[in-house]
């Protein structure tokens, strides 16, 4: 054996024998394993020695890394100062590239959902949609890092993307722009009616959600909210936590649980973030809501202090910590799973909607006609001096968001029957 493999050897071995604290809490690992090391090394050599390309200790090393995590699920990754720099950017909600979100799902590169403004979303990409390839590049056997890397670029380059779509290939050339998110947005659906949409749980989410309900109020008083957290891949757990706060003013929002203590923690309501307590809300879901959407939508289900409205979310359910090294780099480690308050998981499964409402276009039969009494000649007038209504304003009423919108038409729909059919405190 080499020198130099024979001192990482022997590197390795002390470094090993160094965690007595691990070996204490796992006591299957307490026996090292010499015959799979001797194989590491082994395959050190081969490679350093063999592979058709020179290639730096390092680079090897670094490539063993990144397998060692990457294949423990889709979550967990091994980050080099670059990449570690680069993630924490994409969490401040502030980065250059087209602006989708994905998941590695059978080693198929899956869209959980395009941003909302983002060059993606105008480009018509979808939740759902399996990207092939990357410019050049074909997506399998390549690890999350390096297809983020590729993705992103200087502001007004180009990428190419070949994306699979019910088993037909489609492709999409983008200009890369720098997305700027706001990622809660308000507006008036109704009289009272207040529709806010969060589009990803960014660092301070939380604080944008109470200053927008505050803004509302100012406005005019609020008598049902609809929230929108369609195609909102998740983000910060304390955004998310703080969001569900405002509405549920006591109790479990959410927990962890994992093999080590560190990994199992609560989050409970506080009555001082309370701000829609009593108020009927319907939350809107679909496919493209993930983690911390999810984490959301369950705990106001799980409290009854929402309508689920939409189809069976994403179903990641997962905690990842990243745990920084010595050298710099970190390693983004999946550590527990969550729970909603009734204790269920939402891994791999997901929060089944109260109501399934899948999006539909609305269209009405071809050379449908009606007649109220109001368009005949002669009518009588309205006997209480009401308004008259034609057959044109009661299509006129149903048209617009309806068609746009037809899951958020049916939240509006149930936010203006709840007050006639429950007794408000």
């Amino acid at each position: 054996m080499p020198h130099f493999l024979q001192k990482s050897f022997v590197v390795l071995l002390v470094a090993l024998l160094a965690q007595p604290a691990l070996a204490a809490e796992t006591p299957s690992s307490s026996k090292l394993p010499y015959v799979e090391i001797q194989s590491f090394v082994e395959t050190f050599e081969t490679i350093r020695e063999g592979y058709v390309e020179s290639m730096s200790d390092e680079d090897i090393l670094r490539n063993a890394l990144k397998g060692m995590a990457s294949g423990l699920d889709p979550h967990s990754e091994y980050f080099t100062k670059q990449e570690l720099a680069d993630f924490n950017e994409l969490t401040s909600g502030s980065y250059a590239g087209i602006g989708v979100e994905v998941e590695m799902k059978d080693k198929r590169l899956i869209v959980v959902t395009p941003i909302d403004g983002s060059v993606a979303a105008e480009a018509g990409i979808l939740p759902g949609d399996v990207i092939i390839k990357i410019d050049n590049t074909v997506i399998m056997g390549l690890g999350m890092q390096d297809i983020v890397t590729l993705m992103r670029g200087e502001i007004g380059s180009t990428v190419e993307l070949d994306i699979e779509r019910d088993g037909e290939i489609q492709h999409y050339e983008l200009t890369r722009q720098l997305v700027e998110e706001a990622s809660v947005t308000q507006k008036w659906l109704d009289s009272g009616i207040a529709y806010i949409r969060i589009s990803q749980f960014q660092s301070g989410s939380d604080l944008e959600f109470y200053t927008v309900i505050d803004t509302l109020k100012a406005e005019s008083d609020i008598r049902g909210v609809v929230l929108d957290l369609r195609n909102n891949p998740g983000g910060v757990l304390q955004s998310a936590v703080g969001v569900a706060d405002a509405f549920i003013d006591q109790g479990m929002i959410v927990y962890t649980d994992g093999r080590h203590e560190m990994s199992k923690s609560e989050f409970k309501a506080t009555k001082k973030n309370t701000r829609l307590g009593h108020l009927p809300v319907v939350v809107l879901v679909n496919e493209g809501s993930a983690s911390a959407s999810e984490i959301v939508a369950g705990a106001l289900q799980d409290h009854q202090r929402a309508v689920i409205l939409g189809i069976e979310t994403f179903g990641k359910g997962s905690v990842q910590t990243v745990v920084p090294l010595s050298n710099g780099d970190a390693v983004k480690l999946t550590t527990a799973l969550y729970y909603t308050p009734k204790g269920r998981s939402i891994q791999a499964q997901g929060i089944t909607p109260d109501l399934i409402v899948p999006q539909a276009k609305l269209t009405f039969e071809k050379g449908a006609f009606f007649v109220k009494e109001a368009e005949l000649k002669g009518h009588l007038g309205n006997g209480s001096g009401g308004i008259e209504r034609t057959s044109m304003d009661v299509q006129a009423d149903i048209n617009e968001l309806a068609k746009q919108d037809f899951q958020l038409f049916q939240a509006l729909t149930i936010l203006k029957t709840l007050p006639k059919l429950v007794k408000q405190p």
